[in-house]
């Protein structure tokens, strides 16, 4: 996730950009890779300080490449938030990048997230590299010349869990909003993956064993050591509730497995 832009004047969280921008994504996603919705508790999501509910959590689960997509908002108009975030997983044993877009709006000022999240090491695999990123690099370089952009405090150990084409930023409104058919190249391209991933790039990776990578990266990618975002969001749901939101980031689904 980005950093959250520093604390300005509590403002009313509207359905503004960062709902627009997360739910034309999601719309697109569900639509395309035919991912079914699931319940989940959390449905209704309720904070310790504030009265009411503070945001909400949608799952999908699908039987083909895409295995999960999860959608969580946090908007909690007391303090000016309005997040939200958009995860879209491949199959544990596929070479489908991970899909992010983290969308944030908190008073007046913007940030946000976007990413395809590399399965594999991407330095000895060309073949994978030149499918699964290669066509992102205009709307990469795009993206550096939108006005009102400016790079989000990410430290170097999160970059590592990321792709050389990510995009983190924080973001004037109207930055946010130029960054719209950027995130839809980004999505395009993936989606294309997703319907049919180049046999060549998956040859590329037979040598890593995917699913034992994706689980390890998936734990440090939304571990708390890593991500200092999570202790904002024990401040808001109390970390029961926090925890149960990375397992579901984790494991795609809804509550761990029972044990075998």
């Amino acid at each position: 996730m980005p950093d959250t832009p520093a604390s300005p004047d509590p403002a009313t969280a509207q359905d503004g950009p960062p709902a627009a921008l997360s739910a034309r994504v999601l719309d697109r996603l569900v639509a395309a890779t035919g991912v079914q919705e699931v319940p989940t508790p959390w449905a209704v999501l309720t904070g310790q300080a504030f009265p009411g509910p503070v945001g909400a959590v949608r799952c999908f689960t699908g039987d083909g490449p895409v295995a999960s997509v999860v959608h969580i908002s946090l908007v909690v108009p007391p303090i000016g938030l309005d997040s939200h975030m958009v995860f879209a997983f491949g199959t544990a044993d596929g070479p489908l990048p991970h899909f992010t877009l983290d969308a944030v709006r908190t008073g007046d000022a913007y940030a946000f997230h976007l990413d395809l999240v590399q399965r594999a090491d991407l330095a000895p695999h060309a073949a994978y590299t030149d499918a699964a990123y290669g066509p992102l690099t205009e709307s990469h370089e795009q993206a550096a010349s939108i006005e009102g952009l400016t790079p989000a405090h990410v430290g170097p150990r999160q970059r590592a869990l990321m792709s050389p084409w990510m995009l983190v930023h924080r973001a004037d409104e109207a930055a946010l909003t130029a960054i719209g058919p950027v995130t839809d190249a980004y999505l395009t391209h993936w989606l294309a993956l997703a319907a049919d991933f180049p046999a060549d790039a998956a040859e590329d990776v037979k040598d890593t064993d995917l699913a034992e990578r994706d689980g390890r990266v998936r734990a440090l990618l939304f571990s708390r050591e890593i991500d200092p975002v999570w202790a904002q969001v024990d401040r808001l749901l109390g970390a029961d509730t926090t925890d149960a939101l990375r397992t579901l980031l984790i494991t795609g689904r809804p509550a761990p497995e029972d044990p075998a």
